[in-house]
């Protein structure tokens, strides 16, 4: 059984490091693709024993793509983002799963993410990822280009955390779901996704968030202030397909139709410029 791991990371030299430990306790090779850094992250991963690629940024599809097609052969794949680390408790469960002959075409493992606002630190919420997935099922594409992308599959659930650095800042988690928002849509509308009503995801996912995974018993008020920050991206994503089928954001369009996904994300920067 050998596990390949790998990482994508961009100016993360701060939390590189704790991911990079991660992946090198439990897997056989670690890749750390490096989208044009400068703040020494590439020299950090190679200090790590970690193989430093470099890769021009074309979303998380071709990325991920990029990472699989540098990692030597494997049986599985196992992947973090450079602001995530295993939890102690996760490493003798993963390497117990190693020795357990498996099969199934990937894995979930809890995603804990955790927020830092005004110095109040609190678990915000825990979502289940499929981060174990086996190679032939790891498949990304470059028109895959949100964050999570696998087609859905078989996964069941293995009790290994992984610790995820979710928010340092209102301001900060407020627009990086926008601009999540915006990528979601465009490829939702190439792949005619249906439209739901805007106005009702806010409020089912504050909720949700609040009080079904119990963010607002941990953290508070400052849970409150970020649910309804992270929350906008659900109703968002939805407005702006409802703009995209009526003709809005013509360049956005064009550019993902002709496979310039890197142009996508400057445009979408571009457009949260202009945003009020």
């Amino acid at each position: 059984m050998k596990l390949g791991g790998y990482v994508i990371h961009g100016n993360n030299r701060d939390t590189l490091g704790a991911c990079l430990e991660s992946l090198r306790a439990v897997c056989d090779e670690v890749v750390a693709l490096d989208s044009r850094s400068t703040d020494g992250s590439v020299e950090l991963a190679r200090s790590m024993g970690a193989r430093s690629v470099s890769h021009s940024w074309r979303g998380y599809g071709a990325a991920r793509a990029a990472a699989m097609e540098a990692l030597g052969p494997c049986d599985y794949v196992f992947y973090l983002d450079s602001d995530e680390r295993l939890a102690p408790e996760a490493l003798p469960v993963i390497r117990a799963w190693r020795d357990s002959h498996p099969a199934e075409p990937a894995y979930r493992l809890p995603c804990r993410d955790w927020a830092e606002i005004n110095g109040h630190r609190f678990r915000y919420r825990t979502h289940w990822r499929a981060r174990l997935v086996r190679r032939d099922a790891a498949i990304w594409r470059p028109e895959m280009i949100v964050h999570e992308a696998l087609p859905r599959m078989r996964a069941p659930r293995l009790h290994a955390p992984i610790d995820h650095r979710f928010a340092t800042s209102l301001e900060g988690r407020a627009e990086k779901e926008e601009r999540y928002a915006l990528l979601w849509a465009v490829r939702a509308f190439a792949e005619g996704r249906r439209l739901k009503p805007a106005s009702l995801q806010r409020p089912a996912h504050l909720i949700r968030d609040c009080l079904m995974h119990g963010a607002l018993w941990r953290g508070g008020l400052d849970a409150l202030r970020l649910a309804w920050a992270v929350s906008n991206y659900h109703s968002a994503k939805y407005r702006h397909l409802r703009v995209l089928r009526q003709g809005g954001f013509p360049e956005l369009r064009k550019a993902f139709d002709e496979g310039r996904y890197g142009e996508v994300f400057a445009l979408v920067r571009e457009e949260r410029t202009r945003a009020p």
